[in-house]
């Protein structure tokens, strides 16, 4: 007797892999098979061939329709192979996760047993958000830790100014200003900001 699809879970697989020389057909057979065993009726397939795992959304097609089918509710899960399919970082993984749990869509990663409709899965999803704070941290630590090396050895931070890079276009810029020369007319010739020439001339 055929199962009445309204009591189906509505499943949309997403696939994605990182070269031209690679096929999704192996994930989608696997997570078809998956789905037929789980009685989870697919309705929807989204692909990303040949695109990184570390381009974002707006690179990514496939992952750009599937969240939109998400936002509008199409979908009761989201079936993947495997967490890599969906980003490079577990900090990626929890802001996809938060995006669905927020339209109330689960998760399912096949290569990790990974199912946020069920209680253990739930549990997990506390604890990835833990170690996604976790790398956070950590990122911020480096970040800020090489940044004070940086100043420590006397490495200038941010753009060089125009003073330390073209003493040249400086002389000409005072020059032009002595002359009575607009600075909306400087900034034009000279191809510098409105900014740089009050800085170089009200000194």
């Amino acid at each position: 007797m055929a199962k009445d699809h309204s009591t189906q879970k509505r499943v949309a697989i997403y696939l994605r892999v990182s070269t031209g020389e690679q096929t999704t057909e192996n994930q989608r057979r696997e997570l078809e098979e998956v789905a037929a065993r789980h009685g989870w009726r697919v309705v929807a397939l989204f692909e990303d061939a040949g695109i990184s795992g570390a381009k974002g959304r707006d690179k990514r097609p496939g992952l750009d329709r599937l969240l939109k089918a998400v936002a509008r509710r199409d979908v009761d899960m989201v079936a993947a192979w495997s967490v890599d399919r969906l980003g490079r970082s577990l900090v990626d993984l929890l802001d996809f996760l938060r995006e669905l749990h927020a339209k109330g869509v689960d998760l399912f990663l096949h290569q990790q047993g990974l199912d946020t409709s069920t209680p253990a899965g739930k549990a997990m999803f506390q604890m990835l958000g833990v170690f996604a704070e976790f790398e956070r941290s950590m990122i911020r630590e480096r970040v800020m830790a090489g940044l004070s090396r940086a100043k420590a050895d006397g490495t200038q931070l941010g753009r060089r100014r125009l003073e330390d890079t073209d003493a040249g276009k400086v002389a000409a810029i005072l020059a032009a200003r002595a002359t009575g020369t607009g600075v909306r007319r400087i900034t034009r010739e000279f191809g510098v900001g409105v900014g740089t020439v009050l800085r170089l001339t009200l000194v």
